[in-house]
């Protein structure tokens, strides 16, 4: 859609959905839209803090559900300040049940994008009906499920790489010592991978992330002793490896290579940095990537079999990441991912977004030169150029630094309208 939007997108406190939630942000402002943040994770240390008090189970959990209300209080009260066209929140968002309720008897359109899986993450059955839109990452039967609860406004929404960061590095010699290795895995230790792994100890196999230290026999594999690595780090350990596992996760430990439907971020991301992967079967894999594109394992046999023989055809893995490269350019971005969800808003919510009358374009009729260092100063801000006068204003406040004489004036006369009421 053309129409500049305000939205707020409402950030979990921690976890995975944090990052992605980052590069929603980043793409809404690449499509032009003005988008305010609910930064949650400034209150993470203080919501971890209640742990340190030493009280019952039962007062903790009450005392962490007080906290988490004044959360949602706080995304409310970033509403009517900003007053957004749309709310976004990403899984595990400290939006409550009432806030939802109070923003849709405000009218205030809102989305979530629930990028968990929803066997695990069973939480969706309390908050799906009372968002507006639910955007998911897996198909049937989760779409049917929440159709029979009355979210008629469900929609299949795979995760996505943000090109700008996931992408090709020059790596120095030392980067390439660090972070390269035949093989890797980067991400946590669920059962399914501990028990799989340990059949790849003889290769030249480094491991990236949280949760393998519950058995000794991984320490030699696991790097920086299982600290939690950065996303700059992960977008080096997949430049520099020559062949990237990418085992999605499961909770069985019998189950070492899950027949599971959603793909995760991981597949995305490694084909945006031209990065060679073998990713476990997946149902919805199909949809997303040719054959040629990625190569699939079925299981641990397969696993080895590839391994083997991509380590020796080091033109045929160039090749495979490059189509993947390519697909993942032109249909897998989060600013596609995006378009497409407020588009499918659009498309759903009659008369959305509102627009008031003084919500059209403000520089016309102004001289030549003037309309051409406005109009610079929105693509600096990376604003439409059909952005209200409003818009532009918000905009300006948000950014640090001093002010050029243009912002100052603009900000003068928006003080100045205020003051005397003219429109």
């Amino acid at each position: 859609m053309n129409t500049p939007l305000r939205i707020l997108v409402v950030l979990p406190l921690y976890g995975g959905s944090l990052p992605i939630g980052r590069y929603c942000e980043k793409a809404l402002i690449e499509l032009g839209h003005l988008v305010e943040v609910f930064e949650a994770p400034l209150f993470h240390c203080a919501f971890e803090g209640l742990k340190t008090l030493r009280v019952s189970t039962d007062r903790l959990e009450y005392l962490e559900n007080s906290f988490l209300q004044v959360l949602s209080q706080a995304v409310l009260a970033k509403t009517e300040s900003f007053c957004p066209d749309l709310v976004l929140s990403l899984a595990q968002a400290p939006l409550s049940r009432q806030a939802l309720t109070r923003l849709r008897k405000d009218n205030v359109a809102t989305a979530m994008w629930f990028v968990e899986d929803f066997r695990l993450f069973t939480y969706w059955r309390a908050f799906a009906p009372l968002y507006d839109f639910f955007a998911v990452i897996q198909e049937e039967p989760f779409l049917d499920r929440l159709y029979d609860m009355g979210c008629d406004n469900a929609l299949y929404l795979p995760l996505a790489a943000d090109p700008d960061f996931h992408k090709p590095l020059d790596l120095t010699s030392m980067e390439k010592h660090q972070f390269g290795s035949d093989v890797s895995f980067l991400g946590a230790g669920y059962p399914n991978r501990q028990r799989a792994f340990k059949r790849l100890f003889g290769y030249d196999f480094k491991i990236w992330g949280t949760e393998w230290d519950n058995d000794p026999a991984f320490d030699p594999y696991v790097q920086r002793k299982g600290t939690r690595i950065s996303p700059e780090d992960a977008v080096r350990v997949f430049n520099a490896t020559k062949v990237n596992l990418n085992l999605h996760s499961s909770v069985r430990p019998d189950e070492l290579v899950p027949k599971g439907d959603f793909v995760n971020p991981r597949t995305f991301e490694l084909s945006a940095c031209k990065a060679f992967q073998l990713v476990d079967e997946r149902d919805l894999l199909p949809e997303l990537f040719r054959p040629d594109e990625l190569v699939t394992f079925t299981d641990m046999e397969d696993l080895i079999q590839k391994i083997d023989y991509y380590l020796v055809h080091g033109d045929e893995r160039e090749s495979i990441a490059k189509k993947a490269h390519g697909r993942v350019l032109a249909e897998h971005t989060y600013a596609r991912r995006m378009r497409t969800l407020l588009d499918f808003i659009k498309e759903r919510r009659a008369g959305w977004p509102l627009r008031k009358e003084a919500d059209q374009v403000f520089w016309e009729g102004y001289p030549p030169e003037l309309k051409e260092k406005i109009l610079d100063l929105l693509k600096r801000l990376k604003l439409s150029p059909d952005t209200s006068f409003k818009d532009f204003v918000w905009a300006l406040k948000q950014q640090q630094g001093r002010l050029s004489d243009l912002e100052t004036a603009v900000l003068f006369l928006d003080e100045w309208q205020k003051q005397y009421g003219k429109k």
